[in-house]
């Protein structure tokens, strides 16, 4: 079976259409699958759903899908930084399903466990359990959140080979795992593909079986604030 692909909308065909939950990896601006979003905002389709930890900024990741009214809602932890975020949100325009960052990683690794849902201490007491079923365990109190199921999921690896078994680079490595492990289809971008036997074993962070499609491309290397001393 041939998972690579020549382009990123090859890569998506036949996989698009409107109301899709898609979990999207990135930390920041690390590991964004900047060319798939590019991808999805070019073939149009709308009223997504989508399960990231962030929303991106204003002209890259998914800011790129907001700033074309592409998306319906975010399921995200942090959504600073992003000014078309903020006014979408505050206009009501767009919907905000908000998460504690450990809370939706393992949201993603439950659904791509094939758990339904688990209970957790982080949330209890504030806006985040509002109209979640609480439940004692040893006289404490824990709310219970559902695993993420995805329809697609869209990541972005440092080095995979052919057949999907995939490497992240220090932050990237956040959430892109969960996040290709919670979609009924993953489809990964790649800096660099090899030959199966290539990379070490003992290093790989994805195993391959979750990884339906490849597109190798090149990407950006962002940086999120920078500082710099006067001279």
């Amino acid at each position: 079976m041939n998972k690579v692909y020549g382009s990123a909308a090859e890569a998506l065909d036949g996989l698009l259409r409107d109301d899709m939950l898609i979990a999207a990896g990135g930390f920041g601006l690390c590991g964004i699958p900047e060319l798939l979003l590019a991808a999805i905002r070019d073939s149009g389709v709308k009223d997504l759903t989508f399960a990231s930890n962030n929303a991106g900024v204003d002209d890259f990741g998914i800011g790129i899908l907001l700033q074309t009214r592409q998306v319906r809602k975010m399921m995200s932890s942090y959504v600073g930084e992003n000014a078309e975020f903020m006014r979408q949100y505050l206009s009501g325009e767009l919907e905000l399903e908000f998460n504690p960052q450990g809370t939706l990683a393992e949201r993603m690794r439950a659904g791509g466990c094939g758990i339904p849902g688990f209970y957790t201490k982080t949330g209890v007491g504030t806006q985040v359990a509002e109209g979640k079923e609480h439940k004692d365990f040893n006289g404490e109190t824990y709310i219970l959140e559902r695993g993420i199921f995805a329809d697609l999921s869209i990541v972005k690896a440092w080095k995979a080979d052919t057949t999907g078994n995939a490497i992240f680079r220090k932050t990237a490595r956040n959430f892109n795992p969960p996040a290709a492990m919670c979609g009924k289809v993953c489809v990964m971008e790649v800096e660099e593909i090899v030959q199966p036997g290539e990379l070490d074993p003992d290093k790989i962070h994805l195993p391959g079986i979750y990884v339906h499609r490849l597109v190798q491309g090149t990407h950006e290397k962002r940086i999120e604030q920078r500082t710099v001393r006067a001279a």
